[in-house]
């Protein structure tokens, strides 16, 4: 016959020891435990401020009076990895010639030729081949000048808000799509005016 049972092996064996650790050892482990957590928090940071989300201080009064100077605000770099920019966008342009930055809003997308004349910017494209004026009710002035512009298949025509005191599409001309970092998506300063930022409709 044969035994179909299991065999034991009896194995005696000491439990195993455990030791608290001293004073010493405790804060070892605690402070290891901070590292790793400013490290972690250091990489999401570090991630969200160059990917993601990046902050800017307003430098001029060209935007105003949707933007004062020193506005903190918050910028999307996001959204325009999923589509493109709309008309009426306030966004941060990377300008190469100085490798500064400018906060302006898009005017004119891509195809599109605009015409700067008479107090007025008027937009040409396939819904409006005759033009048509574009309704800025943001403004509190004219917009002086006498511009027009044909846009390639990847340029944009931007233009600050106070029209007398902006530095834009006017006069160094369209701006790739290359040269866009992200549109405004919050103002975080001053407190009194914390606000997050939609896009104006024109009804074209």
């Amino acid at each position: 016959m044969i035994d179909q049972s299991p065999i034991l092996d009896t194995i005696n064996e000491e439990p195993p020891q455990i030791h608290e650790p001293g004073f010493i050892g405790k804060l070892g482990i605690l402070l290891l435990e901070f590292i790793k957590i400013a490290v972690l928090a250091g990489i999401t940071i570090g991630f969200v401020r160059y990917f993601l989300f990046k902050p800017f201080y307003v430098k001029g009064q060209s935007m105003e009076p949707t933007f004062e100077e020193r506005d903190y605000l918050i910028i999307d770099e996001l959204s325009y990895r999923f589509h493109e920019p709309s008309r009426g966008d306030v966004i941060v342009l990377h300008y190469r010639p100085s490798d500064d930055y400018y906060l302006k809003r898009i005017i004119g997308l891509p195809g599109e030729r605009i015409k700067v004349d008479g107090n007025k910017v008027v937009i040409y494209n396939e819904a409006h081949p005759q033009g048509m004026v574009l309704p800025e009710g943001y403004l509190t002035e004219a917009t002086p000048g006498s511009v027009t512009i044909t846009l390639g298949n990847d340029q944009f025509f931007v233009m600050g808000d106070n029209r007398d005191a902006s530095f834009d599409s006017r006069r160094f001309g369209a701006i790739d799509r290359d040269d866009v970092v992200g549109r405004v998506w919050v103002r975080g300063w001053p407190f009194s005016r914390v606000s997050t930022f939609s896009r104006p409709s024109y009804n074209l």
